[in-house]
C-alpha cells in the first residue's frame, strides 16, 4: 500500500513534469535550438527533471 508521503512525492513529480513540458512547449523552435533542445526531446527532459529530489 502506498503511503501518504509516496503519493505526495508522485504528485509533485507529475506536476513538475507537466509544468516543464508546458513551459518548454511554449518556446519557439529557435529558442529551443538556442538551448540545444529539439522539440522531440521535451518529454525526455521533463521526465528527467521530474525525478529530481
Amino acid at each position: 500500500m502506498l503511503t501518504v508521503n509516496t503519493i505526495s512525492k508522485r504528485l509533485r513529480n507529475w506536476a513538475r513534469y507537466r509544468n516543464t513540458v508546458r513551459e518548454l512547449s511554449q518556446l519557439t523552435d529557435r529558442d529551443l535550438s538556442d538551448l540545444g533542445i529539439s522539440r522531440g526531446d521535451i518529454r525526455f527532459i521533463a521526465k528527467k527533471h521530474a525525478v529530481k529530489p
